[in-house]
């Protein structure tokens, strides 16, 4: 039982960090209502997190293969709960903004350093076995974001929310420093810090332009974007390793992480539309489903990660997804949202996987941002364009365009190519 603590450990922390990304959802008319809150800034509140985790995801991961792993988790504790307790005693907006902005930086170096932690600790089946439990509490946390959302502010209010992390932030980093093993010598080398900084203005504005419709800033993200990959190509220890890109099968689980996002990025107006109906807690519980199905799928799914190549599951799961978005066009929201969570559940693990046997030597922290940080921007993309679809017609398109993402994406993961197996 021992030997599973580090699992323990490592999932308290990236759950309470991917239930915050969600639980949010349901209590903006609160917030805005105790705030006396525009729409604009209203909306920054979840904004502000998205936006600084795509700026932070891949430095971090940088760090921690310098600083190590199990330090910079612990950092990221420490820093969720204390930006936590200032989001909910915030006395105005703005102050709630920055605290979400704060909270966004801890939970960067959460999602990240887990994921990779795990890579680490464990070794053939075990370690099947401890991405697939990961995966599937990722996706327990996410999903479940809208139903706790929902009970606490509808009977203890929105700051509820977040004093609720406050308790088990401080617990799991007194079991995380009890359970996880002291760090190893870091890589050798400067820290990319022109690479960091040139990423970051590239992912603020291409953030930014996605969320406020602002093509300038878009333009600003692809001249950024262009400087950061100059710049990686002359680095000795980039902060992105390009060189990965050159294998298809890595580049199919990265086109996989991003278009499997669409599926969270529909969420947000299904829970939209959920809102305008409903009571926060039957809103969250109609959500309910996706987070079972995806629970129980990513926990048995370690049993065949290693019997079938990176691009059968991935495309399997992505394809099964899609339909799943189907299925609300003319079924039950909680039955297509069933088969959605069967799809992210088959599809999370054997992402991770896939990225763990592709992480060069001491590079793990490095392979877990590039995994987060394009899932991040995925969402945000998706959001974006599934934003236009919603205003165009209601959740129709919204499912429609979601769907048409994720078969197009898994069809193309199938197809037969140089495909490496997964190593775990």
């Amino acid at each position: 039982m021992r030997k599973w603590w580090p699992l323990l450990a490592v999932c308290a922390g990236s759950f309470l960090f991917l239930l915050d990304t969600t639980v949010v959802t349901v209590a903006l008319p609160a917030i805005g209502a105790g705030f006396s809150a525009s729409m604009a800034q209203l909306q920054w509140v979840p904004d502000v997190y998205t936006l600084v985790l795509a700026v932070l995801m891949l430095a971090m991961g940088s760090l921690a293969d310098r600083w190590g792993l199990r330090r910079v988790y612990l950092a990221g504790l420490a820093v969720f709960g204390l930006a936590s307790l200032g989001c909910g005693l915030a006395p105005d907006i703005g102050t709630l903004i920055a605290a979400r902005g704060v909270q966004a930086a801890g939970g960067s170096a959460l999602a990240v350093t887990g994921f990779a932690l795990l890579a680490a600790c464990y070794e053939g089946r075990a370690r099947a076995t401890a991405i697939s439990v990961f995966f599937a509490v990722n996706g327990l946390g996410a999903a479940l974001g809208p139903v706790a959302g929902g009970v606490l502010t509808e009977y203890f209010g929105w700051a509820a929310i977040f004093f609720v992390n406050v308790p088990p932030a401080v617990l799991t980093a007194l079991f995380a420093l009890r359970v996880l093993r002291p760090d190893p010598p870091g890589v050798p080398g400067r820290f990319d810090l022109a690479g960091a900084v040139w990423f970051a203005i590239g992912a603020a504005s291409l953030v930014h332009g996605l969320t406020s419709g602002w093509w300038p800033a878009l333009v600003v993200s692809v001249v950024a974007f262009g400087v950061f990959f100059v710049v990686e190509r002359r680095r000795p220890v980039p902060l992105l390793e390009l060189k990965l890109f050159r294998d298809r099968g890595f580049t199919t689980v990265v086109a996989c992480a991003a278009a499997s996002t669409s599926t969270f990025a529909a969420l947000v107006y299904v829970s939209l539309w959920l809102g305008l109906s409903r009571s926060p807690v039957a809103a969250g519980l109609v959500l309910a489903p996706l987070a079972v199905a995806s629970f129980l799928t990513s926990t048995f799914a370690g049993r065949v990660l290693r019997r079938f190549p990176p691009r059968v599951l991935l495309g399997a799961g992505v394809l099964v997804g899609g339909l799943g978005c189907v299925l609300l066009l003319g079924f039950p929201v909680p039955a297509g949202l069933a088969v959605t969570g069967v799809g992210v559940g088959i599809a999370g693990p054997a992402m991770g996987a896939a990225i763990a046997a592709a992480a060069p030597p001491g590079r793990a922290g490095m392979a877990a941002g590039i995994l987060t940080t394009t899932r991040q921007f995925g969402q945000t993309l998706g959001v974006a364009v599934l934003g236009i679809a919603y205003q165009a017609g209601g959740l129709a398109p919204v499912y429609l365009v979601a769907a048409a993402c994720g078969g197009i994406t898994g069809l193309l993961a199938l197809v037969p190519g140089k495909q490496a197996r997964v190593r775990v």
